[in-house]
This record gives structure tokens, C-alpha cells and sequence, in this order.
């Protein structure tokens, strides 16, 4: 049985974990829209699912068709939601949270975890 687009939008939203008001402001729509689109009220043109496949990482063939997985290979949830989040951020401010990761993972290369 395939799911709905509806039920894929809900579930992505939730996979994601945003409200439909931070979900539907990632993609520059009203929250109104996205809560249209979960009751079936409304349906994604192509201009939206572009968009979220592209702002959120998500597999083609999973947004149209309900098969295969949530995300593109390679692309776990947390990626996805820090990829997002980075794109928002002003350019200076990007090249700031790199700098800080690249300090963190300085900083992580001398912490031992219990199993080594």
C-alpha cells in the first residue's frame, strides 16, 4: 500500500522534527499551506518538492513515490538538520561555525571513548 504525499510530508516534518510553522519557513511557504498539504486539502507542485528535496536531503523516488528510503544515500537525519540550519546562517557566520568545528574536532581528537 503506497502512502499518500500528505502522510510522507507529515512524516518527513516529523523526521525532522519541526512544527509546520519552522517546516513551511524552510521552504517559504505559510504554515497554513503545510498544514493544508498534511489533511490533504492541498497538494506539493513541483516548485515544493524541489525544495525539499533539496533543503532537507530527501531521496527523489521516497517524496513522489512513498519507496526507498527517507533520505538520499549517505545523508543521516542529523546531517540533514545541520545542513539546513547552516544554509540559513549569514556568510560570515558560516565561516565562523566552521572554524569552531574544525576546533572542535581538534578538541575531539583527544578525547579517548570507553572502547579504545
Amino acid at each position: 500500500m503506497e502512502i499518500e504525499m500528505k502522510d510522507r510530508i507529515k512524516a518527513l516534518r516529523k523526521a525532522v522534527r519541526l512544527s509546520q510553522a519552522k517546516f513551511a519557513a524552510r521552504i517559504a511557504i505559510s504554515k497554513s499551506y503545510i498544514a493544508e498539504v498534511e489533511t490533504g486539502n492541498k497538494i506539493m507542485n513541483e516548485r515544493l518538492i524541489r525544495l525539499i528535496i533539496t533543503e532537507f536531503n530527501v531521496d527523489d523516488n521516497w517524496i513522489r513515490t512513498g519507496k526507498g528510503s527517507m533520505f538520499r544515500e549517505g545523508v543521516n537525519i542529523y546531517v540533514a538538520e545541520a545542513m539546513g540550519m547552516f544554509q540559513r546562517l549569514a556568510p560570515p557566520l558560516q565561516e565562523s561555525t566552521v572554524k569552531f568545528i574544525e576546533e572542535m574536532l581538534k578538541l575531539n581528537e583527544h578525547i579517548k571513548t570507553p572502547s579504545e
